[in-house]
């Protein structure tokens, strides 16, 4: 995209349509727009394209968000979250900050990896669904479609996520719902604060099913 990034936010109202205006952004508030952690951020802001960054030195913005100078604040819409990052501190750079948001852009359908586990697991929703499939599988765009579609119905209450059983790293997750390869996809939901779970193995996802599955186990 040619769009300047940052995006400069210049009042409230800017501001306030920024960030309802997608499921992860970020916003830096910096007093002086040129200082060093101005420039780091900017780096970063090059290194994450899909999330848009907005930065905005007004006082009236910077009062409105309750937000000090030289700060980074990342919101995310799917459990109206905010974490909030000091960029006055020397060591952080455009490496650490692009780590903040990696780890921190839960979205609507989050997908589950050793980064993204951290803001996973620091999540405010107590529930999480899970789609353990194979992402190579033809049938996949249609059953992330559908898995989308319902997660849209659940935005505040359930956190969805997507696993894929290919990634290794993911093998852990699916033995603790003694699951094998042969008995996928299949939809696990879990109840964080008691470790409370159920499985569902369908032939196919539909929104229905889901829908089913997490108003039973709610």
């Amino acid at each position: 995209s040619t769009t300047e990034k940052p995006v400069l936010l210049n009042n409230i109202a800017d501001a306030e349509a920024f960030v309802s205006g997608a499921e992860v952004a970020v916003i830096g508030f910096f007093q002086d727009p040129q200082s060093p952690e101005a420039e780091q951020f900017r780096l970063a802001a090059g290194q994450v394209p899909e999330v848009p960054f907005g930065l905005s030195s007004s006082a009236a913005v910077l009062s409105h968000y309750g937000a000090s100078a030289s700060t980074v604040a990342l919101f995310r819409t799917v459990d109206k979250d905010r974490r909030d990052l000091d960029m006055s501190n020397r060591d952080v750079d455009a490496k650490k900050l692009t780590r903040f948001v990696r780890m921190n852009e839960l979205r609507l359908v989050t997908e589950y990896d050793p980064v993204t586990a951290i803001g996973v697991m620091q999540s405010s929703l107590e529930f999480n669904l899970l789609l353990i499939t194979d992402k190579m599988s033809p049938k996949h765009p249609e059953r992330m479609r559908k898995f989308r579609a319902a997660a849209e119905l659940y935005k505040g209450k359930i956190l969805f996520i997507l696993l894929d059983s290919n990634l290794k790293s993911n093998e852990r997750v699916v033995s603790y719902f003694q699951l094998k390869k042969s008995q996928l996809p299949a939809l696990a939901i879990f109840h964080t604060p008691d470790d409370q779970h159920d499985v569902l193995t369908p032939d196919e996802i539909s929104i229905e099913r889901v829908q089913d599955f997490c108003n039973r186990f709610l």
